[in-house]
């Protein structure tokens, strides 16, 4: 069974200020901002939805097609994907253009400020379901708005099923549009935050839109993750973490826990607790891209942390 994942690729430039955002920006004086931060720590990682995803699947040794749009910048992350051995058939390079770049500045409170360039992930819609063969498991992650709304379109129209994860592509769909999207998906995934929003914007409540899908899946950071159903919620626990390192990427983790436990047939209840030792994992590194395990090890963490075997 293959997933082919539509979403994003970007390069994340990260970089941290040895203080505080707050003492060196003046609330009264605002309207005229003009402040430069002294940053020496730099990292630059690999990133992007369905890279993060694609890389988590492959660990778990399920096969995933990533879906998207890149600049002429691309190569190096090329390079990383041939590494890992992710399929690469389906990233379509765009001329003229930089793969989407975010620019992110972290002080010691942990607090940050971002800068997203999307680049060629505007022109998602370049690229078509129907171009990858084989593929029987779909998901729609945050993408170009309109690559969004095509790719779930032709998921539906295909007859595959897909998960539909909007993320921090949420703001860009009203209420018609958000409700689209849950008649053509199979499944619903989000954060507390994005869940919340979700019924705002759609007017029904997350049981109400359970009744319309086979599931929806909301993660709660350290409170672990419920999963709605038609008749039953699933409370799955986090999963013991080693240390708190960094959570960006976590739900992209998180989400290729789903897609593992879809593409085998397993139930939520084992299937949620895969996908909630996937994000405990990830946050144990900083990066999106530089965890690393076998599926040997992760199984026997699976049982210390859940008391059982899923394998």
């Amino acid at each position: 069974m293959s997933a082919l994942i539509c979403g994003s690729f970007a390069y994340d430039t990260i970089m941290v200020f040895h203080d505080r955002f707050k003492n060196h920006i003046l609330p009264e004086q605002v309207h005229i901002l003009n402040v430069a931060f002294l940053v020496p720590d730099l990292r630059r990682e690999f990133g992007g939805c369905a890279g993060n995803i694609a890389y988590n699947l492959k660990l778990l040794g399920g096969e995933g097609k990533p879906m998207g749009t890149v600049g002429t910048d691309f190569e190096p992350y090329a390079e990383w994907l041939e590494q890992c051995g992710i399929n690469r058939e389906h990233i379509r390079v765009v001329a003229g253009e930089y793969t989407a770049q975010a620019y992110i500045t972290t002080d010691q409170d942990d607090n940050q400020i971002t800068a997203f360039h999307p680049g060629a992930m505007n022109q998602a819609h370049l690229n078509r379901v129907s171009d990858a063969e084989g593929c029987t498991l779909g998901m729609v992650s945050p993408d170009g708005r309109q690559g969004m709304i095509e790719h779930a379109e032709q998921f539906a129209q295909a007859g595959i099923p897909f998960i539909f994860d909007p993320g921090q592509g949420m703001p860009m769909f009203g209420g018609d549009e958000l409700k689209g999207f849950a008649e053509q998906a199979n499944w619903l995934a989000f954060n507390d935050y994005e869940a919340r929003l979700m019924e705002e914007r759609s007017g029904k409540s997350l049981r109400q839109l359970a009744q319309m899908v086979d599931a929806v899946i909301v993660t709660r950071g350290g409170e672990g993750s419920d999963i709605y159903t038609r008749d039953k919620v699933y409370q799955i626990p986090a999963a013991p973490v080693v240390r708190v390192e960094d959570p960006t990427g976590c739900g992209d983790a998180y989400r290729a826990g789903l897609l593992y436990g879809l593409m085998n047939g397993m139930d939520w209840e084992v299937t949620g607790r895969i996908a909630a030792l996937m994000g405990a994992i990830k946050i144990e590194q900083a990066g999106t891209q530089n965890h690393d395990f076998t599926l040997g090890s992760f199984q026997q963490r699976f049982q210390q942390a859940f008391g059982y075997s899923f394998a």
